[in-house]
């Protein structure tokens, strides 16, 4: 898509450089003038993972000053602290991709964001990620016929981020392991940096809610290569759909290789829809 000389392009800010946030900003770079992008800013917690890295000109130092770099859209991907923190001050100024959705199972941070987004007619983004279907399962729940959402994920031990201390004596060779079932809300406190998927679902079925949406997370020492992301709907009358995704990820990597391309895509879409909640 060819962007004509006389349109602006949208400033984008990314708040976080691990392997996400990297490719992000590699592909604004590359790629964002003909798509109608630029990057207006990089933030990271450690600033010296950026230099050298990064052109100095984008650096951001202090992130409680990214009003002054004039962003359209600012894109977390670092940590749900981050959008606990900045997301209502990002919303008062630009519109906001929330890449740690799981900070949203916080029903007082996630109606505050709302509010905001509200206020200031801004848009908060919530990118699909590695969740499959998720515009059907809005759809479904906005027309009041979702009765249930059960979202399971598997992945190598090694993938896994844990706030309790219930994975630490894994092995190889000791196969599957449930290590939590319950409602996401639950969930993502337990793992906010693995469960991002089950909080983009929540998102989608908002008639249920992270209370309402249920989920699983388990352990298997048999995925070495890829994720697996199961997720299973039920409708009136006996309707169900039962989807398996599977997510080329390396040992230890939390995001598997498919999600950053979606969340490219995600950011493609960011032309602003004011004063709601985007499940992109």
């Amino acid at each position: 898509m060819n962007t004509p000389s006389s349109t602006p392009l949208l400033r984008i800010g990314v708040v976080g450089y691990g392997h996400l946030g990297q490719f992000l900003v590699e592909k604004i770079l590359s790629e964002g003038p003909g798509v109608g992008l630029e990057l207006a800013f990089v933030w990271n917690r450690n600033p010296d993972k950026l230099k050298g890295t990064v052109a100095e000109e984008f650096i951001l130092q202090d992130l409680s000053s990214f009003a002054e770099r004039r962003c359209d859209v600012i894109v977390e991907v670092c940590h749900p602290h981050i959008v606990k923190e900045f997301g209502v001050r990002f919303l008062s100024r630009s519109h906001f991709m929330v890449g740690s959705p799981s900070a949203l199972s916080d029903s007082a941070l996630n109606q505050d964001l709302r509010q905001a987004a509200r206020q200031y007619s801004r848009t908060l983004y919530v990118p699909s990620g590695a969740l499959w279907g998720g515009q059907d399962i809005q759809r479904l729940s906005d027309s009041g016929a979702l009765k249930a959402l059960f979202i399971r994920m598997s992945k190598h031990p090694s993938c896994f981020r844990l706030t309790k201390d219930v994975l630490t004596d894994w092995s190889e060779g000791e196969g599957r392991r449930v290590l939590f079932r319950g409602s996401v809300a639950e969930l993502c406190p337990v793992a906010p940096n693995n469960v991002n998927t089950m909080a983009a679902a929540a998102v989608a079925a908002g008639a249920l809610g992270f209370s309402g949406v249920q989920g699983e997370i388990v352990s298997d020492t048999q995925l070495s290569d890829y994720h697996v992301v199961e997720v299973e709907v039920t409708g009136p009358d006996g309707f169900s759909v039962h989807t398996v995704r599977r997510n080329p990820a390396k040992l230890g990597a939390v995001t598997g290789s498919a999600t950053y391309k979606s969340f490219w895509n995600s950011l493609l879409v960011c032309k602003g829809h004011g004063g709601r909640v985007y499940l992109c």
